[in-house]
């Protein structure tokens, strides 16, 4: 299918280190012709780390969408009832936000988002990215996984002897895993190697 026309909310949340691999996605969503809806946590907007700072991620994210981010759950709300998506993204997803979504905690714009989503029965992809996903966070990630409407990014352990229950998503398929998503199907398989050969 075709992603032209399509209303797609893009969530990122506090995995700084992921934003390399996540942000080239918005510039291709916007390439396909869909119309994309920047939305962030207050982490992503506040929080200056080693891999650059909050206010520089938010024009970067801001100048690939074409439009501000939505930064408060205020104005995140109307994407239910007033301004419905045709899909909802979440990437990267941090193990904090999975297990807060899990259990149907909003106190993000970026969970309003997904929820409003949700309500109105339209796909939320999400691409996580955690270092708990074999942890403590597995309960959490294997019930978004038995979710109506919720599909995933296909995953993998990103270090397995280093960091032996990290797993993050091949963010280079988000855009076949949206295409998938709106038309009701997860692609699989979702459990990949985390890394292609020669990567």
């Amino acid at each position: 299918m075709s992603l032209k026309g399509k209303r797609i909310g893009f969530g990122l949340t506090g995995s700084h280190c992921t934003y390399d691999a996540v942000l080239p996605q918005i510039e291709k969503l916007v390439q396909l012709g869909a119309e994309v809806i920047p939305v962030i946590t207050y982490t992503v907007k506040n929080t200056d780390t080693k891999f650059g700072e909050g206010e520089d991620w938010v024009a970067k994210i801001e100048s690939l969408a074409g439009r501000k981010v939505i930064n408060t759950i205020v104005d995140a709300e109307p994407l239910g009832p007033k301004m419905p998506l045709d899909c909802m993204v979440i990437a990267p997803l941090t193990g904090n936000s999975l297990s807060k979504f899990a259990n149907a905690l909003t106190d993000s714009p970026v969970l309003m988002a997904a929820k409003a989503t949700l309500r109105n029965r339209r796909p939320v992809v999400l691409g996580i990215s955690t270092n708990d996903a074999l942890g403590l966070n597995g309960v959490n990630l294997m019930r978004l996984m038995a979710a109506k409407h919720i599909y995933f990014i296909p995953y993998g352990q990103d270090n397995p002897e280093k960091k032996p229950t990290s797993m993050v998503a091949r963010m280079e398929m988000l855009p076949e895993t949206v295409e998938a998503a709106i038309e009701g199907h997860q692609i699989q398989p979702v459990i990949i190697e985390r890394f292609r050969d020669g990567d």
